[in-house]
């Protein structure tokens, strides 16, 4: 488990990558230990994501009695979004060596956790937002769009450090991770009841 200090160092670094600065890169711990550390931005961004769960397990309750319990709910997207985040690693280390990437799976990957860590918290104020105040349904959605067009730009800056290769294989990666990351998404959502109600 990272030191406070080392955490505050990769948070630094992936906060320079978001801002276009390769030198962020440097602050991140790129080795075996280092690789699998970065995980542990999972649990740093835990405080936060459940801040989402809850206010999306509150939307989904009034939207539909049928989905459960906000408990219930709330689990389920706590699975869903675990999955969202581990998945496409999986594929990407499974395919790495076949797309040219082997050289900088690790990067992509310690800088990848750290990024989506700090853009959760960076975040956090809107579901937050969402438990103090009802949103209407355009509201919802011009506030999904602009998260998720910040996100997507602020994930190619990051990735466009991390994999050094140019615009286009940045750009086909990113795609790509996105692709998979809504597929995954939406399987889950229909395996575990949510699909319909959403």
């Amino acid at each position: 488990m990272p030191s406070s200090d080392d955490i505050q160092q990769y948070l630094t670094g992936a906060w320079r990558m978001m801002m276009g600065k390769a030198d962020g890169l440097r602050l991140l711990d790129l080795t075996v230990d280092g690789f699998w550390n970065s995980f542990f931005a999972m649990v740093v961004a835990l405080p936060a994501l459940m801040v989402g769960w809850v206010a999306v397990a509150s939307e989904f309750s009034m939207v539909s009695a049928d989905v459960g319990s906000r408990f219930s709910i709330a689990v389920r997207f706590a699975a869903i979004d675990l999955a969202v985040w581990l998945l496409p690693i999986v594929v990407l280390a499974a395919v790495a060596s076949r797309v040219g990437l082997a050289d900088r799976f690790v990067h992509l990957v310690v800088a990848s956790n750290w990024a989506s860590a700090l853009f959760i918290w960076l975040t956090v104020p809107v579901p937050l937002a969402g438990l103090i105040w009802s949103f209407g349904p355009e509201s919802r959605v011009s506030l999904s769009l602009m998260l998720l067009a910040l996100n997507l730009f602020v994930s190619w800056r990051v990735t466009n450090v991390a994999v050094a290769k140019g615009a286009a294989i940045t750009t086909a990666v990113i795609a790509a991770m996105f692709v998979l990351s809504l597929l995954v998404q939406a399987l889950l959502m229909a395996a575990l009841g949510l699909g319909q109600a959403a």
